[in-house]
């Protein structure tokens, strides 16, 4: 669990981070540099999954490795399908990770939803849907891993 007592606000007690795959943690279907230790060092406070519609058909080979559950989704309603994942794992408890118009739910819906803007962009919907916004996936995961950078920007 990683904790973080936020001035003006609730106090986050994470448990879960929720992930999209391609924009966020993944480009061209490729994971990002450094993303590998980065999750296995959040792994030992958080249980990690990573939800996606897998647009190159590589999301579940590229991630066998790491200590993460692969949730594939099926056409139609993406947005709505990674919302009832954050809802189904506790939102109080769960943050998110994302930059597409089908993470805007996601990120709204997560105590503490993260966009990140990176090749692919980022939708509006998704940016004004997050709590953070980063220029990077492994500035969004440092984020977790240093998880009193989140008071200097969440505080009131």
């Amino acid at each position: 669990m990683i904790t973080v007592d936020i001035p003006g606000s609730e106090k986050l007690e994470l448990e879960n981070l929720v992930l999209d795959y391609n924009g966020t943690i993944a480009a061209d279907g490729e994971l990002i540099a450094c993303i590998e230790e980065r999750l296995l060092r959040l792994a030992k406070e958080l249980t990690i999954y990573v939800v996606t519609a897998d647009t190159h058909g590589s999301a579940q080979k590229k991630l066998m490795h790491l200590p993460c559950t692969v949730e594939l989704l099926s056409p139609g309603a993406q947005d709505e399908q990674k919302r009832d994942v954050i809802r189904k794992l506790g939102a109080k408890t769960t943050a998110s990770i994302g930059n597409g118009r089908n993470d805007a739910l996601m990120l709204r819906e997560s105590v503490l939803g993260i966009g990140v803007c990176q090749l692919e962009g980022a939708s509006t919907m998704a940016i004004n849907a997050a709590d953070v916004i980063t220029m990077d996936i492994n500035d969004a995961l440092d984020l977790m891993l240093h998880p009193l950078r989140l008071i200097a920007t969440l505080r009131n």
